[in-house]
């Protein structure tokens, strides 16, 4: 018999299933004692999400483990958490292992680490079950097929026998899913559950928690630095900075009517993807405080754009305040208050703006004078035509056959032009770090051409002729700290290229170093520091310097903002359409984030296995989107707008990817497109047969690979005869 747990929670809504009270947490480390949460108080219902927003190092994954039970021995953890009216922080560890899986699910942010690699998805769920209730093998394998089927796993029969190697980023994380509602918890803790995934993944995992919470009731705290996925799932938002809650409210009213100004600078600093302006971001200045021996203080004041002195006295207390409306007195804070805010110019702002003026002011956005001339009269920087990489799929141990072909790129054309920037998007897999890797490696490609700075890379002899090419192009990677050399200074890192190209001496190199830190927005005092000294916004700014050390006429953009926080992400979007204008840069932006890409992209091309499916003008493509893979795309990215966000149209896809293997006549999306449907039997037989080409559509600079983008949803269902030869 296992033993069951002693915690009882009641069933009653009106009743907090989970009370918070000045929890505070604090780590010993060689600086001193640092105060990683500082007093959070937080009531929460059954049946109800509270969102925790903020950016790393606020606090928010600390608070969640802490209500875990997770933290380790060292950790200094005090305060009251209650669930169902036990205070579960005054319970030993053995007595939370009972609590931990059966009244609480956690949703942890990397699926793989979550998982045991040697056994298999349904043994682990058969665990989860078989430790905290009395049920047999049987009756606990055929409850993990139920669970593995109700979040969305296809063939759950078969896939429950299958190891997490086996399964996608997004099959694992509804695998933990279905491991954190086995046991039908009262609350389910989800930790940045959709960073690491695609955005029409993110959409169907948002989708399969609502449905977990539905079929559980259970109430959910939702962790993210995402505020359009809190605005489409959260009930209430709390945002932290510094260790504490410093803004709280309802999601209609936080979003509505900010009031603390780190809130207003994180929603500003946001790109929307329904934003046609695309002026300049409003990014917040300077970084967190170091959680140590804080002064009595707002720890915001240094980045707030609308401190006083009066702000430097005393750190200001968690107030309530009216809804919606300027000018209310602050009252004292409860849990379940609707609006409480950490700041004693709360009552002064309205609408984000505080006596008139806007509590950020929007930056200025320079126009690139290649704008002022036709798209066809600039010279193209970078020409792929045709272009085609293949790998070979092999079998066996000591001798390896060769048993298929993995089509990662498979014939593709785009141009981009002086002054442009090209955003190419598409799910993982899709081909898009091959295609950028084909063009940087500069060979013959395996089929088609390469052209950079009409250049054909064919025709590149020697290595003088590659280094000429290659100074003309230049790459900005996703993670700034491995592209940097720790070893290395400042001074060094944005030397070397410079060395490279030859012809500077000592007092030379010293002048140039000097001014790329001062385009880039760093302080040239700082070139004899290492890159571990300084954040991870300041590590990209030394990547995008050492880039432009060769005044390249391209940037090859790989992923250059997903790995930073939202408000230095601003800094850097910003920094990048600067620099486009100041210095004529053309780019070519890989992206997974659908927003960043309008915001910062002239035009658009969408990948799906190894092709493009639509290509365009930014605003045609994002507006009036012709493929049904580019409307899934778009429609799975969440909007920072509670209101716009419940009341649009999603389109998520069903399954995975198909094999790259498989290059046979036909549309490869057929398996997973929400069109193809809706056609008659007669229509479907070509998207079956006959493979799509890029076709250009009714407004300008738009093409894309469907048959039927065109058609009405009337003219979709005439039966009318279609061609069904194969042919490719």
């Amino acid at each position: 018999m296992t033993e069951q747990s002693t915690i009882t929670t009641a069933t009653d809504t009106r009743q907090p299933l989970l009370s918070v009270r000045d929890l505070r947490v604090s780590f010993p480390s060689e600086a001193g004692r640092v105060d990683a949460v500082r007093g959070v108080s937080f009531d929460l219902h059954r049946g109800k999400t509270l969102g925790i927003v903020g950016e790393s190092g606020s606090g928010k994954s600390v608070t969640s483990m802490a209500v875990m039970g997770l933290l380790p021995e060292y950790a200094s953890v005090t305060g009251e958490v209650t669930l169902g009216g036990n205070n579960i922080l005054a319970l030993d560890d053995r007595a939370m292992s009972k609590v931990r899986g059966k009244h609480i699910g956690m949703i942890f942010q990397d699926p793989l680490s979550s998982l045991t690699p040697i056994f298999s998805i349904g043994a682990q769920i058969v665990e989860a079950l078989q430790i905290h209730q009395d049920i047999s093998s049987a009756a606990a394998w055929k409850r993990a097929v139920e669970l593995l089927d109700l979040v969305g796993i296809p063939n759950p029969e078969r896939r429950a026998k299958g190891f997490p190697h086996e399964f996608s980023g997004g099959m694992r994380q509804r695998a933990v899913i279905a491991m954190a509602i086995a046991n039908d918890p009262d609350l389910i803790i989800a930790d940045e559950p959709t960073t690491a995934l695609d955005v029409t993944v993110q959409a169907q995992i948002l989708d399969v928690l609502k449905t977990a919470q539905r079929e559980t009731g259970a109430a959910v705290i939702m962790i993210t630095h995402d505020l359009g996925v809190v605005a489409g799932s959260a009930d209430d938002v709390m945002v932290m900075y510094a260790g504490k809650p410093v803004e709280r409210a309802g999601v209609d009213e936080l979003f509505g009517h900010p009031r603390m100004p780190y809130t207003i600078g994180l929603m500003g600093a946001i790109p929307r993807l329904d934003d046609r302006a695309r002026d300049a971001l409003t990014p917040v200045p300077g970084t967190p405080p170091l959680l140590v021996d804080l002064p009595d203080a707002c720890p915001f004041a240094a980045r707030c754009p609308v401190a006083e002195d009066a702000c430097l006295t005393a750190e200001p207390e968690l107030l309530a305040i009216g809804r919606g409306e300027p000018g209310g007195s602050p009252a004292v804070e409860a849990p379940g208050a609707a609006h409480s805010v950490a700041c004693r110019r709360a009552t002064e702002i309205s609408d984000g703006t505080i006596d008139g003026e806007p509590v950020f002011p929007v930056p200025a956005l320079r126009e690139p004078e290649a704008a002022a001339v036709p798209r066809e009269e600039r010279p193209k920087v970078l020409e792929l035509s045709g272009l085609t990489k293949t790998f070979p799929l092999t079998k066996g141990g000591l001798l390896k056959r060769k048993v298929g072909t993995v089509f990662a790129v498979n014939g593709i054309d785009l141009d981009i032009r002086e002054g442009e920037t090209l955003g190419l998007v598409g799910e993982s897999g899709c081909g898009k770090t091959t295609t950028l890797l084909e063009i940087m490696g500069l060979k013959a490609p395996e089929r088609g051409s390469i052209s950079v700075a009409g250049k054909n890379a064919a025709d590149l002899r020697g290595k003088r002729d590659i280094g000429a090419v290659r100074r003309e192009m230049q790459m900005v990677f996703q993670d700034p700290m491995g592209a940097l050399d720790p070893r290395m200074t400042v001074f060094d890192i944005l030397a070397e290229p410079l060395r490279a190209a030859g012809g500077h001496d000592k007092e030379d190199l010293s002048r140039q170093i000097g001014e790329l830190m001062e385009l880039v927005g760093l302080d040239p005092e700082h070139r004899d520091r290492f890159p571990a000294a300084f954040s991870g916004g300041q590590r990209q700014r030394i990547g995008i310097a050492r880039a432009l050390a060769t005044r390249p006429k391209l940037l090859v953009l790989d992923e250059p903002v997903s790995a930073l926080d939202v408000s230095v992400q601003a800094g850097v979007i910003n920094l990048l359409n600067e620099l486009k204008a100041e210095l004529g840069l053309s780019y070519l932006f890989v992206a997974h984030d659908l927003s960043v890409v309008r915001h910062i992209s002239d035009r658009v091309a969408v990948m799906y296995l190894g092709r493009i499916v639509e290509i365009g003008d930014i605003d045609s493509v994002f507006d009036q989107p012709s493929h049904p893979y580019t409307k899934a795309l778009i429609s799975a990215i969440p909007l920072p707008d509670p209101v716009a966000e419940r009341n649009r149209e999603r389109v998520l896809l069903k399954g995975d990817l198909p094999s790259p293997t498989d290059d046979s006549p036909g549309c490869r999306f057929v398996s997973r497109c929400p069109l193809h449907l809706t056609l008659p039997e007669s229509r479907k037989r070509q998207c079956l047969d006959i493979t799509p080409e890029l076709t250009e559509r009714a407004t300008p600079d738009h093409s894309s690979a469907c048959h039927f983008a065109d058609l009405t949803p009337a003219e979709l269902t005439t039966s009318a005869d279609v061609p069904t030869e194969r042919q490719s």
